[in-house]
């Protein structure tokens, strides 16, 4: 397992997720929400703790990785 270094956390808020996704913050949160309440099947992958939303990276790369891929298949 890679280890990950404080600039690196596994989960991210979702303003991060926001910034690196360059979109809204409320854009941001409304897509956590979305994923939350369709199970996972749309949105911005998030977890709640508590009452707080945090992205894990590893889904955010995920996520990344299939729109990149089927971006590629388009074109």
């Amino acid at each position: 397992m890679k280890s990950v270094t404080p600039e690196e956390p596994f989960v991210l808020t979702v303003e991060e997720a926001a910034r690196i996704l360059r979109i809204g913050r409320s854009a941001a949160y409304e897509q956590a929400r979305r994923f939350i309440a369709t199970s996972g099947a749309e949105g911005l992958p998030a977890l709640r703790l508590g009452r707080r939303l945090r992205v894990p990276r590893e889904a955010l790369n995920r996520m990344l990785a299939i729109r990149g891929e089927a971006g590629d298949a388009d074109g």
